[in-house]
């Protein structure tokens, strides 16, 4: 479980044919002593495992099936990849509950200045549209926040520089592609009202 904080901005250093679909290389800045084999990393919001690692950088395979739910399918080296440690118990709680189990993929539709932050209006798939509240959350990309307004289309959320510097919002385009996780809350809540 994570909380959508990212604390590592990793490089991709290399892609190769892995023991599922793809292997992904990361250089980190993570201590790697202090990560087992086997251990969880949310990458860009998708939980993947510890494969393999070195002083600076770790191993994660990936499936088909990420591949295709994801947007890890076009990941290339030099691409810049959001992280996160799972959470430990007595952690804070910073952002809001997230699982790492990407939901499927939105799209930026525009960018825009806002007194020093950028709004981003994200076009999510139509099956996750109803997930989306106004000052509710979402995890785009592993990064938790706040939405802003929400329409039949799409929705916005705001983000600030410090977020712009240490996460791959920075670099994001019109076009870009996000993996998107729901709040679990909302998800059970639509669950609940199916039975009604």
């Amino acid at each position: 479980m994570f909380t959508g904080i990212i604390t590592d901005l990793a490089t991709i250093a290399e892609v190769t044919p892995g023991q599922a679909a793809k292997r992904f290389r990361l250089k980190t800045a993570y201590d790697l002593k202090t990560v087992d084999i086997g251990a969880s990393i949310a990458c860009n919001g998708c939980c993947l495992t510890i494969v393999e690692k070195g002083p600076d950088w770790f191993a994660a395979d990936a499936s088909q099936e990420t591949l295709d739910k994801t947007t890890l399918g076009a990941w290339k080296a030099g691409d810049k990849v959001n992280l996160e440690r799972p959470l430990k118990v007595g952690d804070e709680l910073g952002g809001h509950l997230v699982l790492g189990h990407v939901d499927g993929t939105a799209s930026v539709t525009a960018i825009r200045d806002e007194a020093g932050s950028k709004r981003y209006t994200i076009a999510p798939p139509t099956k996750l549209a109803k997930f989306v509240a106004a000052k509710g959350s979402v995890c785009l990309d592993g990064v938790s926040l706040t939405v802003n307004e929400v329409d039949a289309l799409s929705f916005g959320v705001n983000i600030i520089p410090h977020t712009l510097a240490v996460t791959t919002f920075g670099g994001l385009k019109v076009g870009s592609r996000l993996n998107m996780e729901i709040d679990t809350l909302a998800r059970y809540v639509a669950r609940l009202n199916e039975f009604k």
